[in-house]
């Protein structure tokens, strides 16, 4: 049994491996693309937003234009994370790099926080020494603009990231959305102060924004730090798999030690396959083939990998420890 695994791990860690080449070759470029894409945008999101700041002397704007400095530096360490991402594996990363994407979601939440620290700081200073706005039209006018862009960029950016599972794109995308939000509470507060004249909304305003914005960062930092711990496929996911196992289950075949776990876009799956102890090994290597490829169309980039037992031996239903260590004499 043990040289049949080994002869079965063998030849799957070389698909494996040729797997994810292949996959560096044909994503890399277009999700550096897009990447590109979301600079481009936080560049002219900063200039026009940081010119209407100067027409106006509303604090509300200065803080849009602050978290679109945080979209920049978001970008920019975006492109250098999904450029290691497709780094093929080599001897030091036999699983591949896409953890990296998580370093970029995290390290973007935790920009968020420190643009919001500065925001909520200028807006109590305003708060504390009010002073009246000018050339609101036109300032107003500038952001909308930076507005739309953001609202175009994070739409593409949305769907790119759901189609090549790319949590960095995702997390762009999100956070661009909640600059749209963030921009046009700032838009009604500075509009209500030009029609109220009451100058205290503009850095209330501002604090909404900053409050805003760092629950957007924590949810990028609780989200980066489970990929960095490993943590499981999502519960859909999950069911797709048992789907697949629990079909074959009806026609004899037993599993147990289920697990999965999520790497930037790609998630692995672990399980063992109980079958007859009678059976030849050709007939239970042609069983995995066609479970894995099951598998694999129930979760998209999923590489899997079994372990064959016999049915009849009891000591093939015990889970196996992660900890293997603490099975040794």
């Amino acid at each position: 049994m043990q040289e049949t695994g080994i002869r079965k791990i063998l030849p799957k860690c070389s698909m494996i491996t040729t797997a994810f080449r292949h996959n560096a070759c044909m994503v890399s470029p277009t999700l550096k693309r897009f990447a590109w894409l979301s600079i481009a945008a936080a560049l002219a999101t900063i200039a026009l937003k940081t010119f209407a700041w100067w027409l106006t002397g509303s604090v509300g704007l200065l803080s849009d234009a602050l978290e679109s400095g945080v979209n920049l530096a978001g970008a920019l360490m975006a492109l250098s994370m999904l450029t290691l991402a497709a780094l093929p594996p080599d001897d030091n990363h036999s699983f591949g790099h896409g953890k990296a994407e998580y370093f970029a979601s995290g390290f973007e939440g935790f920009l968020i926080l420190v643009a919001a620290i500065g925001i909520a700081y200028a807006a109590i200073d305003r708060l504390l020494n009010p002073l009246p706005l000018a050339q609101i039209g036109i300032g107003l006018l500038v952001s909308v603009i930076a507005s739309i862009i953001n609202l175009l960029a994070a739409r593409v950016l949305l769907a790119a990231g759901r189609e090549h599972r790319s949590i960095t794109l995702e997390a762009e995308a999100h956070h661009l959305m909640t600059d749209v939000w963030t921009s046009a509470g700032v838009i009604v507060g500075v509009g209500a102060v030009a029609a109220t004249g009451w100058l205290w909304l503009d850095p209330a305003i501002a604090l909404l924004v900053a409050a805003n914005i760092v629950w957007t960062g924590w949810q990028l930092l609780r989200r980066s730090a489970a990929g960095l711990m490993d943590a499981a496929l999502p519960d859909e996911q999950q069911e797709a798999i048992i789907d697949v196992l629990e079909s074959y289950r009806q026609a004899g075949i037993d599993y147990h030690a289920l697990r999965t776990r999520q790497a930037g876009a790609r998630c692995f799956v672990t399980v063992h396959i109980l079958v007859p102890g009678a059976w030849t090994v050709q007939r239970g290597h042609d069983l995995l083939e066609e479970l894995e490829a099951d598998i694999r169309k129930a979760v998209v980039h999923a590489s899997v990998l079994t372990h064959l037992e016999p049915l009849e031996d009891p000591v093939s239903a015990h889970d196996i420890s992660l900890d293997r260590s603490s099975f040794l004499p």
